[in-house]
C-alpha cells in the first residue's frame, strides 16, 4: 500500500512541474474585469493569494521545487524537508489536467478557472478533487477547496468551455493518442492524492485495541465514499449544457450519499476517544488553519502595501468589505452573460426571450447561495464538520436543480437547430 501511494504521489509530482511550467498572465480571459469567476475571486482574495502559484512556477524553473516534491515523498527525509503546498499541488495537477484538452493545451490558462488556480471542470468531469476536498473539510478543517464551488462551475456547466472535439479527447483514446490528454478513468482514479490520513490520526491519538479497530473501520468506509464519488464519473462526453447540468447533479448526489455513509463509523470512532484524545485528533485541523491564517495575514499585508484593501465576508464587522464594489463586480459578471448574443443568434421571440432572462436570473442568483462567504468559521468537531459539508453540498444542488429548471424551461420549444446554436456559443466564447 505504501509503495503504491509513494507512486501515485511521485506521478503527481511529475504532472506538478508539467503544469507548472506553463506560463501565466494576470488575469484570465474572463478575468477580473468582468469574468464569470470575478465575485468569487473579489470574496476569497484574502485567504488564498495567485502569488502562490506563480511563485512555485518560478521554483520550478529553478528546479528546488522539483526536488522538494520528490524529496518529500521519501519517508527517511520527512523531517528534513517540507511536503510541497497542497493548494500548489492542486492547482498544478489540476490545470495541467484540464488545459491539455483545451485549445490542444496552447493556452496558458483558462477562463473557468478557480481563484486559486485549479479548475472545477477538468474536460467532461465536474469536480475532480471531490474525494480528498471531503477529507480536507472534514478531518483537517479546511473547507477552502469546496468553497470555491459554485456559481462560476454552473456558468462553465451552460457555456461549455469545451469544443465537441476537446471533450472526446478525454473519452476516446484513439483521439487522445499523441495529444497528452488525460483519459476520463485516469481523471477520476487520480482524485484521491492524499488519502485518508489514518497513519495520521493514528499516531496523534494514539489509540487503544478497540480505538484502532474503530479507526479501521472508519478507515474502510472513507475508501468505499471514495468509490461511491467515483463510480459517479462519466462513462463519455456530456454533450450539451443540460447533461452537464445532469451530471453536476449526480456528482453533488454522490458526494451527499457518501457523507451519509461516513456519518456513523466517523461517530463511532469520535465517541471512544477520550477528551484528551480528542484535543489531540483537533490539533491536526489547528495546524492546517494556523497555516492559512499565516497565508491570509501575509496576503493582507501585500494588499495593504498596494494599497488594496482585502476582501472579507464580515460585512458588519469589517470596514474593508465594500458592499459597493461587490455590486460593481456582480455587475460585470452580468454583462458577461451572452443574452444579446443568444436572443440573437437563435432568433428568439418575446417568450423566448422572457424564459432566457429566468435562466439567466437563476443562474445569477447562486452567487449569493453559493458565495465562498456562505462557508464560514468550521466547526469544531470532524462530526459537525461532516454535516456542515452536507449542508454545502446540499444547498448546491438544490441551486444546480434550479438552474436545470429554468434551463429546461428555456429550451422546451427551440427547435435543434436553435439548441445547436446555443450549444456553440459556449466554446465559441472561450476562444
Amino acid at each position: 500500500m505504501r509503495g503504491s501511494r509513494m507512486g501515485l504521489a511521485l506521478a503527481g509530482a511529475t504532472l506538478v512541474v508539467l503544469a507548472a511550467l506553463l506560463p501565466t498572465r494576470a488575469e484570465a480571459q474572463f478575468g477580473i474585469r468582468g469574468g464569470p469567476l470575478g465575485v468569487a475571486r473579489f470574496a476569497v482574495g484574502h485567504v488564498i493569494g495567485m502569488s502562490r502559484l506563480r511563485h512555485a512556477r518560478m521554483a520550478v524553473r529553478g528546479g528546488r521545487y522539483r526536488s522538494a516534491a520528490l524529496r518529500s515523498q521519501d519517508p527517511r527525509g520527512a523531517e528534513r524537508w517540507q511536503p510541497p503546498n497542497p493548494y500548489i499541488l492542486r492547482a498544478a495537477l489540476t490545470a495541467q489536467a484540464a488545459l491539455s484538452g483545451w485549445h490542444g493545451g496552447r493556452s496558458p490558462q483558462g477562463w473557468w478557472r478557480h481563484p486559486d488556480g485549479s479548475y472545477g471542470w477538468v474536460g467532461p468531469v465536474f469536480w475532480p478533487y471531490a474525494h480528498d476536498d471531503l477529507t480536507t473539510a472534514v478531518i483537517l478543517g479546511d473547507t477552502t477547496s469546496l468553497s470555491l464551488y459554485g456559481y462560476g462551475d454552473i456558468y462553465a456547466a451552460i457555456f461549455a468551455p469545451y469544443a465537441a472535439a476537446e471533450l472526446a479527447a478525454y473519452a476516446s483514446p484513439q483521439v487522445r493518442r499523441g495529444r497528452k490528454v488525460p483519459t476520463l478513468e485516469g481523471v477520476c482514479d487520480a482524485s484521491d492524492t492524499g488519502g485518508f490520513p489514518v497513519d495520521r490520526i493514528a499516531a496523534a491519538v494514539q489509540p487503544n485495541e478497540v480505538q484502532r479497530a474503530a479507526l479501521d473501520e472508519l478507515a474502510t468506509a472513507w475508501l468505499s465514499a471514495r468509490d461511491t464519488i467515483r463510480a459517479a464519473c462519466p462513462t463519455q462526453a456530456p454533450v450539451n449544457a443540460s447533461d452537464r447540468l445532469g451530471l453536476m447533479q449526480t456528482r453533488l448526489e454522490a458526494m451527499i450519499k457518501a457523507t451519509d455513509a461516513l456519518a456513523p463509523p466517523l461517530a463511532k470512532f469520535q465517541d471512544l476517544l477520550d477528551d484528551g484524545q480528542k484535543a489531540k485528533l483537533e490539533a491536526l485541523a489547528n495546524e492546517r488553519r494556523a497555516a492559512l491564517a499565516a497565508s491570509q495575514r501575509k496576503n493582507e499585508q501585500k494588499n495593504a502595501q498596494k494599497d488594496a484593501p482585502a476582501a472579507s465576508c464580515d460585512v458588519d464587522n469589517d470596514p474593508r468589505y465594500d458592499v459597493q464594489a461587490q455590486r460593481q463586480y456582480e455587475q460585470l459578471v452580468q454583462q458577461q452573460w451572452p443574452a444579446a448574443d443568444i436572443a440573437a443568434t437563435l432568433k428568439l421571440d418575446d417568450t423566448g426571450r422572457a424564459r432566457l432572462d429566468v435562466l439567466q436570473d437563476t443562474t445569477l442568483r447562486t452567487l449569493e447561495t453559493l458565495s465562498p462567504c456562505a462557508v464560514r468559521e468550521t466547526a469544531a468537531t470532524p462530526q459537525a464538520r461532516l454535516a456542515e459539508v452536507k449542508g454545502r453540498l446540499e444547498t448546491m444542488l438544490q441551486a444546480v436543480k434550479g438552474v436545470a429548471d429554468a434551463l429546461d424551461d428555456f429550451e422546451a420549444d427551440l427547435s435543434d437547430e436553435q439548441k445547436a446554436a446555443f450549444e456553440a456559443i459556449g466554446p465559441n466564447r472561450g476562444v
